[in-house]
């Protein structure tokens, strides 16, 4: 078994999709289709079952995949061994960044790090933080913009920045007037949430205890992303917890909305860079650090 084809189960078995395994691995479905028969003719026994609506990882599967997990790991620290002579702010930087800061964060730390490093092109992704973790232990991301904190062996987690949480509210909602607002008042009110799945969502109802007793989301509705659920906010339909990166720029450009404190201690969550304990590079993840740092993001406070 070559190290594509291991690539290729180790991304169906994350994906349990072969479109979005494909996608991952930058090959077409029918070239990832090919390569696991090969390699399921080659052992004799099915690695997946298919469905027309499922994929499932059988019993030798879930084995096979694991010991693929750990050779390409390996893998990744021989290539990063024979990298370490080579100028470590020249060539690509593989970077995934979570949904609820990409939007918010890319469009000053792209110009901020071509200035540091113009040698050093960025390849992007966007994803959640239970995808971007095993993409980065495979070798397939270099760092990762997660929120902190994060541990685990062999990975590197180191603060950023701080950001508080806002109430956003419709423009004709009672609390317009007010100079802040309660968490616990959140109870009870139409919020608007995203998906399960998305670590902000967890962070907004560990901000807001009461949010977590029964019945308390009973009202809720959710978002597929943090813009949608601010044009949600503009029309009515509910109020939103969101991150200052995200709500304090509505105050001058969205009238529809007010985006309101929290009273007393302000929830927050901490951002911060993630890499390989082994990755060659530390200049250049000191590099995206700093570029961060010199970002002017609304309502964060930099760690230094």
């Amino acid at each position: 078994m070559t190290l594509t084809e291991m690539r290729y189960i180790v991304a169906l078995a994350r994906e349990r999709h072969f479109g979005k395994a494909a996608d991952a691995c930058h090959v077409s479905q029918p070239t990832l289709s090919v390569a696991l028969k090969k390699v399921e003719g080659q052992l004799g026994a099915a690695l997946f079952e298919r469905t027309a609506s499922d994929v499932r990882i059988t019993a030798l599967g879930e084995r096979i995949v694991a010991q693929a997990r750990r050779v390409l790991e390996e893998a990744v620290r021989l290539e990063e061994i024979a990298g370490s002579g080579g100028d470590p702010m020249s060539g690509p930087l593989r970077v995934g960044v979570i949904y609820t800061i990409a939007p918010y964060l890319l469009p000053q730390l792209i110009p901020a790090l071509h200035k540091q490093a113009p040698a050093m092109p960025l390849f992007l992704k966007e994803d959640f933080t239970g995808n971007l973790i095993p993409a980065l232990k495979a070798g397939e991301l270099d760092v990762i913009v997660i929120a902190l904190p994060f541990a685990e062996p062999g990975l590197v987690a180191q603060p950023v920045y701080e950001e508080p949480f806002r109430v956003v509210v419709p423009a004709g909602h009672p609390w317009v007037g007010r100079n802040d607002v309660a968490a616990d008042e959140l109870d009870g009110e139409n919020l608007l949430l995203l998906g399960q799945g998305n670590c902000f969502r967890d962070q907004v109802l560990e901000s807001c205890p009461r949010l977590t007793v029964p019945d308390a989301l009973a009202h809720s509705l959710e978002g597929s992303s943090l813009e949608t659920i601010r044009y949600m906010v503009a029309s009515g339909a509910g109020v939103a917890v969101m991150p200052s990166t995200a709500a304090d720029p509505l105050v001058a450009r969205e009238p529809m909305v007010k985006v309101l404190p929290f009273a007393g201690t302000q929830p927050a969550r901490m951002v911060g860079l993630v890499w390989r304990v082994t990755f060659p590079r530390p200049q250049a993840i000191d590099a995206v650090r700093a570029a961060i740092l010199s970002c002017q993001l609304p309502g964060a406070t930099p760690v230094r």
